[in-house]
Protein backbone atom coordinates (compact mmCIF):
# COMPACT_ATOMS: atom_id res chain seq x y z
CA UNK A 1 0.00 0.00 0.00
CA UNK A 2 0.76 3.23 -0.54
CA UNK A 3 1.61 5.78 2.81
CA UNK A 4 2.84 9.25 3.43
CA UNK A 5 5.89 8.50 5.12
CA UNK A 6 7.98 10.75 7.48
CA UNK A 7 11.91 9.45 7.23
CA UNK A 8 12.84 11.88 10.24
CA UNK A 9 12.46 15.30 11.76
CA UNK A 10 12.59 18.18 9.41
CA UNK A 11 12.81 15.65 6.09
CA UNK A 12 10.64 15.93 2.98
CA UNK A 13 7.32 13.61 3.46
CA UNK A 14 7.60 10.73 1.07
CA UNK A 15 5.05 8.55 -0.91
CA UNK A 16 6.57 5.04 -0.17
CA UNK A 17 5.23 1.45 -0.58
CA UNK A 18 4.90 -1.06 2.66
CA UNK A 19 3.40 -3.63 3.10
CA UNK A 20 -0.21 -4.35 3.20
CA UNK A 21 -1.68 -4.79 7.53
CA UNK A 22 -3.82 -7.53 7.91
CA UNK A 23 -6.26 -7.34 10.60
CA UNK A 24 -5.18 -8.76 14.22
CA UNK A 25 -8.56 -11.36 15.49
CA UNK A 26 -9.94 -8.11 17.33
CA UNK A 27 -8.88 -5.57 14.50
CA UNK A 28 -11.18 -3.83 11.61
CA UNK A 29 -8.94 -3.18 8.40
CA UNK A 30 -10.23 -0.22 6.71
CA UNK A 31 -9.62 1.35 3.27
CA UNK A 32 -9.26 4.82 4.19
CA UNK A 33 -10.47 7.33 1.64
CA UNK A 34 -9.63 10.65 3.58
CA UNK A 35 -7.63 11.53 6.36
CA UNK A 36 -7.31 14.42 8.60
CA UNK A 37 -4.21 16.95 9.47
CA UNK A 38 -3.44 17.67 12.67
CA UNK A 39 -1.16 20.43 14.59
CA UNK A 40 0.53 17.16 16.32
CA UNK A 41 1.35 16.12 12.64
CA UNK A 42 3.11 19.02 12.06
CA UNK A 43 4.94 18.93 15.32
CA UNK A 44 6.48 15.58 14.67
CA UNK A 45 7.67 16.58 10.88
CA UNK A 46 9.35 19.73 12.55
CA UNK A 47 10.93 17.69 15.50
CA UNK A 48 8.61 19.22 18.12
CA UNK A 49 7.02 16.64 19.52
CA UNK A 50 7.81 13.88 22.28
CA UNK A 51 8.33 10.01 21.30
CA UNK A 52 9.31 8.64 18.28
CA UNK A 53 11.20 11.06 15.99
CA UNK A 54 11.90 8.37 12.77
CA UNK A 55 10.26 5.81 10.18
CA UNK A 56 6.78 7.35 11.04
CA UNK A 57 3.63 6.99 8.93
CA UNK A 58 1.95 10.15 10.38
CA UNK A 59 -1.94 10.59 11.03
CA UNK A 60 -4.83 10.30 13.51
CA UNK A 61 -8.15 11.32 11.47
CA UNK A 62 -9.71 9.33 9.08
CA UNK A 63 -12.41 8.00 7.38
CA UNK A 64 -12.94 5.25 4.58
CA UNK A 65 -14.45 1.70 4.65
CA UNK A 66 -14.29 -1.46 6.37
CA UNK A 67 -12.43 -4.37 4.02
CA UNK A 68 -11.55 -7.16 6.79
CA UNK A 69 -12.76 -7.97 10.03
CA UNK A 70 -10.36 -10.25 12.28
CA UNK A 71 -11.44 -13.62 13.97
CA UNK A 72 -13.16 -12.01 16.92
CA UNK A 73 -15.08 -8.88 15.15
CA UNK A 74 -18.32 -9.40 13.85
CA UNK A 75 -18.29 -9.68 10.15
CA UNK A 76 -21.61 -7.17 10.02
CA UNK A 77 -18.93 -4.33 9.99
CA UNK A 78 -17.42 -5.18 6.35
CA UNK A 79 -18.54 -2.37 3.80
CA UNK A 80 -19.52 -0.13 6.67
CA UNK A 81 -18.48 3.68 6.45
CA UNK A 82 -16.74 4.10 9.49
CA UNK A 83 -13.96 6.35 11.39
CA UNK A 84 -11.58 6.16 13.94
CA UNK A 85 -11.16 7.64 17.43
CA UNK A 86 -7.40 8.16 17.86
CA UNK A 87 -6.90 8.00 22.29
CA UNK A 88 -6.08 4.51 22.48
CA UNK A 89 -5.60 2.57 26.18
CA UNK A 90 -6.86 5.67 28.47
CA UNK A 91 -6.80 3.54 31.17
CA UNK A 92 -9.78 2.91 34.21
CA UNK A 93 -9.69 6.96 34.83
CA UNK A 94 -12.30 8.85 33.19
CA UNK A 95 -10.77 12.23 34.90
CA UNK A 96 -6.97 11.81 33.03
CA UNK A 97 -4.91 8.91 30.76
CA UNK A 98 -2.82 6.46 32.09
CA UNK A 99 0.50 5.88 31.60
CA UNK A 100 -0.08 3.49 28.90
CA UNK A 101 -1.75 6.00 26.78
CA UNK A 102 -1.15 7.14 22.83
CA UNK A 103 -2.05 8.21 20.43
CA UNK A 104 -2.20 7.08 16.64
CA UNK A 105 0.11 7.97 14.46
CA UNK A 106 2.74 7.82 16.50
CA UNK A 107 4.34 5.47 17.60
CA UNK A 108 2.31 3.42 15.43
CA UNK A 109 1.14 3.56 11.77
CA UNK A 110 -1.67 6.50 11.42
CA UNK A 111 -4.08 7.24 8.65
CA UNK A 112 -1.90 8.52 6.13
CA UNK A 113 -2.15 5.22 4.59
CA UNK A 114 -4.10 3.15 2.02
CA UNK A 115 -4.91 0.98 4.74
CA UNK A 116 -5.32 0.77 8.32
CA UNK A 117 -5.64 -2.46 10.89
CA UNK A 118 -7.20 -1.04 14.35
CA UNK A 119 -8.81 -2.61 17.18
CA UNK A 120 -12.84 -2.79 16.73
CA UNK A 121 -13.49 -0.36 20.20
CA UNK A 122 -11.45 2.49 18.47
CA UNK A 123 -14.13 2.48 15.04
CA UNK A 124 -17.85 4.08 14.81
CA UNK A 125 -19.71 4.06 12.04
CA UNK A 126 -20.01 7.31 10.38
CA UNK A 127 -23.53 9.04 11.35
CA UNK A 128 -26.00 8.73 7.67
CA UNK A 129 -26.28 12.55 7.80
CA UNK A 130 -22.04 12.98 7.22
CA UNK A 131 -20.61 11.81 4.04
CA UNK A 132 -16.62 10.36 4.45
CA UNK A 133 -15.04 13.43 3.71
CA UNK A 134 -16.97 15.39 6.57
CA UNK A 135 -16.25 12.51 8.77
CA UNK A 136 -12.36 12.64 8.91
CA UNK A 137 -12.67 15.97 9.76
CA UNK A 138 -13.66 15.20 13.22
CA UNK A 139 -12.21 12.98 15.12
CA UNK A 140 -9.03 14.17 17.12
CA UNK A 141 -10.47 17.98 16.63
CA UNK A 142 -14.35 17.19 17.83
CA UNK A 143 -13.37 14.88 20.63
CA UNK A 144 -10.79 17.45 22.09
CA UNK A 145 -13.72 19.81 21.52
CA UNK A 146 -15.98 18.39 23.66
CA UNK A 147 -14.13 17.55 26.12
CA UNK A 148 -12.23 20.46 27.22
CA UNK A 149 -16.04 22.22 26.73
CA UNK A 150 -19.06 19.56 28.35
CA UNK A 151 -16.46 17.61 30.47
CA UNK A 152 -13.68 19.44 31.96
CA UNK A 153 -15.32 23.13 31.71
CA UNK A 154 -18.98 21.85 32.27
CA UNK A 155 -20.58 24.31 29.72
CA UNK A 156 -24.43 25.37 30.40
CA UNK A 157 -26.38 27.04 27.66
CA UNK A 158 -26.70 30.56 27.56
CA UNK A 159 -23.19 31.07 29.39
CA UNK A 160 -20.35 33.41 27.62
CA UNK A 161 -17.56 31.92 26.34
CA UNK A 162 -14.60 32.69 24.65
CA UNK A 163 -12.69 31.08 21.98
CA UNK A 164 -8.78 31.61 21.93
CA UNK A 165 -7.27 31.72 18.61
CA UNK A 166 -9.89 30.95 15.84
CA UNK A 167 -9.32 28.95 12.96
CA UNK A 168 -7.65 26.07 13.86
CA UNK A 169 -9.92 23.18 13.83
CA UNK A 170 -10.68 22.31 17.81
CA UNK A 171 -11.30 25.88 17.83
CA UNK A 172 -13.91 25.94 15.31
CA UNK A 173 -15.36 23.05 16.62
CA UNK A 174 -15.35 24.74 19.94
CA UNK A 175 -17.07 27.73 18.23
CA UNK A 176 -19.65 25.48 16.33
CA UNK A 177 -20.46 22.98 19.98
CA UNK A 178 -21.06 26.25 21.84
CA UNK A 179 -23.54 27.67 19.53
CA UNK A 180 -25.05 24.72 18.84
CA UNK A 181 -26.02 24.97 23.17
CA UNK A 182 -26.67 28.71 23.18
CA UNK A 183 -24.28 30.24 24.17
CA UNK A 184 -22.94 33.63 23.42
CA UNK A 185 -19.30 32.91 21.67
CA UNK A 186 -16.82 35.50 21.21
CA UNK A 187 -13.31 34.48 19.21
CA UNK A 188 -9.71 36.00 19.02
CA UNK A 189 -7.39 35.55 16.22
CA UNK A 190 -4.24 37.38 14.58
CA UNK A 191 -5.98 37.46 11.14
CA UNK A 192 -8.99 40.03 11.11
CA UNK A 193 -10.32 37.45 8.06
CA UNK A 194 -10.65 34.80 10.64
CA UNK A 195 -12.60 36.46 12.91
CA UNK A 196 -14.91 37.56 10.10
CA UNK A 197 -15.32 34.09 8.96
CA UNK A 198 -16.04 33.20 12.62
CA UNK A 199 -18.51 36.20 12.80
CA UNK A 200 -20.51 34.47 9.73
CA UNK A 201 -20.67 31.25 11.28
CA UNK A 202 -22.00 32.54 14.61
CA UNK A 203 -19.78 34.39 16.91
CA UNK A 204 -21.04 37.81 18.42
CA UNK A 205 -17.83 39.40 18.01
CA UNK A 206 -14.24 39.14 17.92
CA UNK A 207 -10.79 40.96 18.09
CA UNK A 208 -7.24 40.80 16.41
CA UNK A 209 -4.47 39.72 19.62
CA UNK A 210 -2.01 41.16 17.40
CA UNK A 211 -3.55 44.65 18.40
CA UNK A 212 -2.28 46.39 21.42
CA UNK A 213 -4.45 46.34 24.32
CA UNK A 214 -7.16 43.91 22.43
CA UNK A 215 -8.34 42.68 25.87
CA UNK A 216 -9.28 46.11 26.93
CA UNK A 217 -11.20 46.22 23.70
CA UNK A 218 -12.96 42.75 23.90
CA UNK A 219 -14.13 43.31 27.84
CA UNK A 220 -15.23 47.02 26.22
CA UNK A 221 -16.97 44.73 23.38
CA UNK A 222 -18.49 41.48 25.38
CA UNK A 223 -17.67 42.25 29.04
CA UNK A 224 -16.40 39.09 30.89
CA UNK A 225 -16.28 35.27 30.24
CA UNK A 226 -17.81 32.29 31.85
CA UNK A 227 -15.69 29.83 29.86
CA UNK A 228 -12.25 30.80 27.95
CA UNK A 229 -11.58 27.68 25.79
CA UNK A 230 -7.43 28.63 25.52
CA UNK A 231 -4.71 26.41 23.45
CA UNK A 232 -1.96 28.95 23.21
CA UNK A 233 -0.93 30.11 26.68
CA UNK A 234 2.20 31.99 26.35
CA UNK A 235 2.84 35.41 28.30
CA UNK A 236 -0.29 36.57 27.43
CA UNK A 237 -2.59 33.89 29.58
CA UNK A 238 -2.60 36.52 32.56
CA UNK A 239 -4.91 38.33 30.43
CA UNK A 240 -7.35 35.55 30.23
CA UNK A 241 -7.73 35.38 33.85
CA UNK A 242 -8.80 39.59 33.66
CA UNK A 243 -11.52 38.12 30.98
CA UNK A 244 -12.56 35.73 33.36
CA UNK A 245 -16.02 36.18 35.52
CA UNK A 246 -15.52 35.14 39.07
CA UNK A 247 -16.28 31.42 39.54
CA UNK A 248 -15.35 31.49 35.76
CA UNK A 249 -13.71 28.17 34.25
CA UNK A 250 -10.43 28.63 31.75
CA UNK A 251 -9.62 25.23 30.13
CA UNK A 252 -6.46 24.93 27.82
CA UNK A 253 -5.33 22.11 25.76
CA UNK A 254 -2.12 23.64 24.39
CA UNK A 255 0.71 25.86 23.88
CA UNK A 256 1.23 26.79 20.85
CA UNK A 257 2.48 30.62 22.43
CA UNK A 258 4.95 29.10 25.03
CA UNK A 259 5.21 28.79 28.41
CA UNK A 260 2.80 31.03 31.06
CA UNK A 261 4.42 33.69 32.89
CA UNK A 262 3.12 36.76 34.67
CA UNK A 263 0.30 34.85 36.59
CA UNK A 264 -0.70 36.32 39.90
CA UNK A 265 -1.99 34.16 42.08
CA UNK A 266 -3.97 36.61 43.93
CA UNK A 267 -6.46 36.92 41.22
CA UNK A 268 -6.84 33.49 40.39
CA UNK A 269 -7.90 32.53 44.20
CA UNK A 270 -9.43 35.64 45.06
CA UNK A 271 -11.74 35.29 41.53
CA UNK A 272 -12.61 31.81 42.55
CA UNK A 273 -10.96 30.58 39.05
CA UNK A 274 -11.00 27.10 37.59
CA UNK A 275 -7.90 26.85 35.55
CA UNK A 276 -7.81 23.28 34.08
CA UNK A 277 -5.93 21.01 31.71
CA UNK A 278 -7.49 18.77 29.08
CA UNK A 279 -6.35 16.58 25.90
CA UNK A 280 -8.16 14.51 23.56
CA UNK A 281 -10.83 12.48 25.28
CA UNK A 282 -11.97 8.80 26.23
CA UNK A 283 -14.00 6.48 24.61
CA UNK A 284 -17.38 8.06 26.25
CA UNK A 285 -16.56 11.43 25.41
CA UNK A 286 -15.86 10.13 21.90
CA UNK A 287 -19.66 8.68 22.17
CA UNK A 288 -20.98 11.75 23.48
CA UNK A 289 -19.79 14.06 20.86
CA UNK A 290 -21.33 11.91 18.21
CA UNK A 291 -24.22 11.74 19.80
CA UNK A 292 -24.42 15.72 20.24
CA UNK A 293 -23.09 16.14 16.34
CA UNK A 294 -26.23 14.04 15.49
CA UNK A 295 -28.39 15.80 17.85
CA UNK A 296 -27.33 18.99 16.63
CA UNK A 297 -26.81 18.03 12.61
CA UNK A 298 -23.60 20.12 12.78
CA UNK A 299 -20.87 19.12 9.80
CA UNK A 300 -17.16 20.43 10.06
CA UNK A 301 -15.92 23.24 8.68
CA UNK A 302 -13.08 21.88 6.01
CA UNK A 303 -10.81 24.68 4.42
CA UNK A 304 -9.39 22.25 2.16
CA UNK A 305 -8.59 18.67 0.90
CA UNK A 306 -5.04 17.43 -1.12
CA UNK A 307 -4.33 14.60 -2.76
CA UNK A 308 -2.24 12.62 -0.74
CA UNK A 309 0.57 12.91 -3.23
CA UNK A 310 0.77 16.63 -2.27
CA UNK A 311 0.97 16.42 1.63
CA UNK A 312 4.09 18.43 1.65
CA UNK A 313 1.93 21.23 0.26
CA UNK A 314 -0.76 20.68 3.35
CA UNK A 315 1.76 21.06 5.65
CA UNK A 316 3.04 23.91 4.60
CA UNK A 317 -0.40 25.45 4.54
CA UNK A 318 -0.82 24.69 8.72
CA UNK A 319 2.90 25.84 9.44
CA UNK A 320 2.02 29.30 7.94
CA UNK A 321 -1.37 29.04 10.04
CA UNK A 322 -3.21 29.87 6.55
CA UNK A 323 -6.15 27.33 6.93
CA UNK A 324 -9.79 28.25 8.43
CA UNK A 325 -11.10 24.79 9.28
CA UNK A 326 -9.29 21.16 8.72
CA UNK A 327 -6.69 20.32 6.16
CA UNK A 328 -7.75 16.99 4.79
CA UNK A 329 -5.40 14.46 2.37
CA UNK A 330 -7.59 12.44 0.20
CA UNK A 331 -6.15 8.86 0.08
CA UNK A 332 -8.48 7.34 -2.13
CA UNK A 333 -10.16 8.85 -4.83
Amino acid sequence: MKVVYLPGPKSPLEIREIQDPQPGADQILIAIHYAGLNHRDLWMKLGQYGGKKEDLVLGSDGSGIVKEVGSAVDKKWIGKKVFVHAAQDWGPDKNAQGKQFTILGNPRQGTFAEYLAIEAQYVYEIPAYLDLKNAAAIPLAGVTAFRALFTRARLKPGQKVLIRGVGAGTALFALQFAIAENCAVYVTSGQDHKIDQAIALGAKGGVNYKNENWSTTLQEMAGQFDVIVDSAAGSEFGKLIELCNPGGTIVNFGGTAGAITNITAQRIYWKQLNILGTTMGNNEDFQNMLGFLERKKLEPIIDKVFPMSHAEDAFKRMEKSEQFGKILLEIKS
